[in-house]
């Protein structure tokens, strides 16, 4: 994923969540100044700083624990025992895509070309993930978090996130709809499936050069990918292991990519256009936890510190925190924290309630 995405920059929630501040989405005033003593304070604790010898002893592990993986599939060989194996290597596919999104983010290193090759191993090759649909769509996701009309995350689709949207909706996508919350996690599902599809679809809005690399790439994966699984057993159950997996798989990034903004603040498309820091405070959610948590969503539970800093390394995140919060505090402007539950509950919750109009 190339080094684009880091050029982005440089409501008040119950029960279980945390919020610091109180003041309103529209009552931010010098927005253009909020932001910089925040940096400045950042960049003086050294946290924009690359952590290249992180980086890649985390991509070593990783590595390392996928080769295990692929060895445990051919010590048990052609036996439904094997299909157990489908979990780790769905949660490695994870950590292997969370370091795909770092790249991405120029978070490990300054260098365009190193980090576009990182994530073209990463994602395209070891994920069957085109890199460059994931950068274009999340570049706007991140330009305008939440923006119904520049935030592809909430535009029309499977799912719908107002409810004017929800108003449009016809014949089984108003099914779809009504019971969309119930259906959330059991969609998800079919994500990991999901994401190759639509990388294979965004090729033809490639350059040639780049979509020549990206093809071979995509293409090598899926054929290495199906040797493998052939290799070590029948084709029946091969196919059963490969829908476990991406199911898996999918299930997991969405769980991770969920609590982060769903149900937060949508800015109005015809109001006021938000600072910088307003626009991603506001329509972010940070979840709490220790390492366990860090390590299951890869980073993204301090979803407000990587939005406002999108290069900061990873590990460098959970230092910013108490920075971002007592900034935010000290402008009264809300900073949003829960349990890990409970952001899947306030997720649900919000789109319950967009599909309720129709019920």
């Amino acid at each position: 994923m190339p080094q684009a995405i880091a050029t982005v920059v440089e409501g008040t929630r119950d029960g279980a969540g945390t919020v610091v501040g109180s003041r309103g989405a529209g009552a931010a005033a010098s927005q253009g100044s909020d932001f910089a003593p925040l940096l400045r304070a950042v960049k003086g604790q050294g946290l924009l700083e690359r952590r290249a010898g992180w980086y890649t002893a985390g991509i070593v592990t990783n590595l390392v624990a996928l080769g295990a993986v692929l060895a445990g599939m051919f010590l048990l060989g052609n036996t439904w025992w094997t299909l157990l194996l489908a979990l780790p290597l769905a949660i490695f596919w994870s950590r292997t895509a969370f370091v795909g999104h770092d790249a991405g983010h120029a978070q490990i290193s300054g260098d365009r070309r190193a980090s576009r090759v990182i994530g073209l191993i990463h994602a395209n090759l070891l994920l069957g993930m085109n890199e460059a649909w994931w950068n274009d769509k999340h570049v706007r996701h991140h330009a305008n978090p939440n923006h119904i009309d520049k935030d592809p995350d909430v535009g029309v689709g499977a799912l719908v996130w107002t409810q004017k949207q929800a108003a449009q909706r016809e014949g089984f996508a108003r099914w779809l709809t009504r019971n969309q919350a119930r259906l959330f996690f059991p969609m998800l599902l079919l994500e990991g499936i999901a994401l190759k599809i639509s990388g294979f679809q965004y090729l033809r809005r490639q350059p040639a050069g780049e979509r020549a690399l990206s093809a071979l790439l995509l293409i090598a994966h899926l054929g290495l990918y199906a040797a493998l699984l052939l290799t070590v057993m029948s084709p029946g159950k091969a196919v059963v292991f490969a829908l476990v997996h991406h199911a898996l798989f999918g299930l997991h990034l969405g769980m991770a990519f969920a609590p982060n903004h769903k149900g937060m603040e949508m800015p109005d498309p015809d109001g006021d256009r938000w600072g910088h820091l307003q626009r991603q405070v506001l329509t972010s959610r940070n979840v709490r936890g220790g390492v366990l948590t860090d390590w299951f969503l890869g980073g993204l539970n301090y979803q407000i510190e990587h939005h406002l800093f999108p290069s900061m390394p990873r590990p460098h995140l959970r230092l910013a925190q108490p920075m971002v919060r007592a900034h935010c505090e000290a402008l009264g402007m809300p900073y949003a924290e829960t349990g890990l539950i409970e952001s899947y509950r306030q997720a649900l919750q919000h789109m319950h309630e967009v599909g309720e109009p129709l019920r």
